[in-house]
């Protein structure tokens, strides 16, 4: 996975090309799309995986551990976003790419941690794909869950590729 987060191509999933885009401009387009959307996802996601498990727990298919999972991605990725919002982006707005090279080595550690959540989730998951005759809620949860994966994916390539190299 980790692998897979450092190859995708630029500009994937988002509308413009940000390879040209200032640091100002992407930092901005980071907050918005990503860190705003992530506060917004997560909760929801930990709250349908909590009523599938209650539900289904005792089926085989049940990704039982997974709510407990997404808990611990939604604190680590709030901590996370907390030190890039106000640590990490003030000081690459501020031109001190040079000084911010131990945040970024920092957080280039924590997206590895990110890509290995993402490991623990499909395994636990199948990959995201809901079993036969899986309930609306299960399946409106991996719906949901492929949209985060690939929303942080991105997320991640715009920083470790574009917004870290820049300031290296």
């Amino acid at each position: 996975m980790v692998a897979k987060l450092e190859a995708l191509p630029g500009g994937e999933s988002d509308e413009r090309d940000w390879q040209s885009a200032s640091d100002e401009a992407l930092i901005d387009h980071i907050l918005t799309r990503y860190h705003d959307l992530h506060r917004q996802q997560l909760p929801e996601l930990v709250r349908m995986a909590r009523r599938v498990e209650q539900v289904h727990g005792e089926r085989d298919t049940c990704p039982n551990g997974l709510a407990d999972l997404l808990t611990a991605i939604h604190q680590e990725m709030e901590s996370h976003m907390q030190k890039e919002e106000q640590i990490l982006f003030p000081m690459l707005r501020r031109g001190l790419g040079a000084q911010a090279r131990g945040p970024i080595t920092v957080r280039r550690h924590e997206h590895d941690d990110h890509g290995e959540h993402l490991e623990r989730l499909a395994a636990l998951t199948d990959d995201i794909t809901p079993p036969k005759g899986a309930c609306t809620t299960w399946r409106a949860l991996y719906t949901g869950l492929r949209e985060f994966r690939d929303d942080l994916m991105q997320h991640i390539h715009l920083e470790n590729n574009l917004l870290f190299e820049r300031a290296g």
